[in-house]
């Protein structure tokens, strides 16, 4: 088996990942980190391990959202307060909210990290378009000429949800 082979049964062992989101829990919102956790989730979608990219953790709560009370009287069940769903997925969502962070950066791509009962972490691969690591590697200088990928739909999450 290759090596990549090995990463993907480590990150399928349940107690391991049990462990990882306990940790997780009581750090904040968004995480950067050394190194991504799933190494080969970070290589199939674009991650290299050089200078100007940057993996950050980015925790979302899971569920619909709720909306403010109308005025007027209403059955509660007619009131439309909750079961109101984003028309986006949670990982874009997460990926919008990791640039908004990051002004400077701008989103590569993401995947999944994790989840609780209450929480999903995915990890937003962040590039550095102005690093001179990255204006001169060829395979991905053309990220300095993209603004507001995320924003605009244009990472795998954000195609997805473009259909």
């Amino acid at each position: 088996m290759g090596a990549f082979k090995y990463y993907r049964k480590t990150f399928e062992d349940k107690g391991q990942r049990r462990r990882n989101v306990i940790r997780w829990n009581r750090l904040g919102s968004f995480v950067r980190m050394e190194n991504p956790s799933r190494l080969d989730r970070a290589h199939a979608v674009g991650y290299r391990a050089k200078q100007g990219f940057v993996v950050v953790r980015a925790r979302i709560g899971k569920g619909s959202s709720k909306r403010e009370k109308p005025a007027g009287g209403r059955k509660p069940a007619h009131a439309g307060m909750t079961r109101i769903t984003p028309k986006k997925s949670l990982q874009r969502i997460a990926e919008e909210r990791v640039s908004k962070k990051y002004p400077n950066m701008e989103a590569l791509n993401s995947y999944y990290a994790g989840e609780s009962g209450k929480h999903v972490w995915y990890e937003v691969i962040m590039v550095d378009p102005h690093h001179a690591a990255i204006k001169a590697d060829r395979k991905i200088s053309w990220i300095a000429s993209q603004r507001g990928r995320a924003e605009r739909g244009l990472t795998s999450a954000g195609k997805m949800g473009r259909r």
